[in-house]
């Protein structure tokens, strides 16, 4: 059965990819962006099959409004993808408040305004699914990207806790967390001016592989986003879904360390209650 779909951040990446696949096997696409233009070509092979909305997703009001919009438009969507994001590379004490501001403001902020947005909508219609675009970096850490962590692991706590919220009403979330995977998402990055005593730092490490384009980008587009597509179809997907194998073994580690730290002082937290 075909299905309705709406994306943001669909100009390039893994958004682009995801519109490709499913206007291909026949669903239908409302897709957003920021840049007219970029999605021509797939307007012209699908037609009225995709429908593109002009959309910045720190815009709150634009936000109601456009999502409002798509419902209205295409009578029922089954699929809410909040793609929309970037990435901020640069030690904390390197970043400008204004990087910093954007940074939540689109990652964070723009994702939990689409949301929102959606719920009534979602909630009306009887049941939806929306898929939140995260990151490995959503439960494991890089230096450097401290406030693109803050921003990953910020929407994946909202995500996990509005979904217990809504389930009753039949609407459900997947968080995909993938790998470094060959996107642009490099090319895009922003970057303060460095500060030369980070240098001989792990982030001055970090900018120096990103600078000679020697970080390793383990996960395949395509494969990524045939895996999303996959999880959007299943009846009852995971809430959490790790792709690539830089992916596993970086939450893996992460986990499990933390685990271990919490088992550790095990004896220190219980003494913490109440006699």
């Amino acid at each position: 059965m075909n299905k309705t779909w709406f994306i943001t951040g669909t100009s390039s990446g893994l958004g682009r990819l995801l519109v490709e696949r499913l206007l291909a096997r026949g669903d239908r696409v409302v897709g957003t962006l920021r840049r007219p233009g970029a999605l021509d070509d797939l307007v012209a092979q699908y037609g009225d099959r995709l429908r593109i909305l002009t959309l910045d997703v720190t815009d709150a009001n634009a936000v109601r409004a456009t999502v409002a919009r798509a419902f209205e438009e295409m009578g029922r969507i089954d699929v809410v993808v909040s793609n929309a994001g970037y990435g901020l590379f640069g030690a904390a004490e390197e970043v400008t408040d204004e990087q910093l501001e954007q940074q939540i403001a689109t990652n964070l902020i723009g994702s939990i305004q689409l949301i929102r947005a959606s719920l009534p909508h979602l909630r009306e219609q009887g049941g939806g699914r929306i898929v939140q675009v995260s990151s490995e970096g959503g439960q494991a850490v890089y230096p450097g990207f401290s406030l693109y962590h803050a921003t990953k692991w910020g929407v994946e706590g909202f995500v996990e806790s509005v979904a217990q919220e809504v389930a009753p009403f039949g609407i459900d979330f997947i968080i995909v967390e993938p790998g470094p995977t060959g996107t642009n998402f490099g090319a895009n990055l922003v970057s303060p001016e460095a500060m030369t005593v980070y240098a001989e730092t792990p982030a001055g490490e970090i900018r120096r592989l990103i600078t000679n384009n020697a970080f390793p980008l383990t996960g395949d587009a395509a494969k990524t986003v045939d895996a999303m597509i996959v999880a959007a179809d299943a009846e009852r997907p995971s809430l959490r879904l790790a792709l690539g194998s830089s992916a596993y073994h970086s939450i893996s580690k992460a986990l499990t360390g933390r685990l271990v730290e919490l088992e550790a002082q095990k004896s220190v937290t219980l003494s913490a209650d109440v006699d």
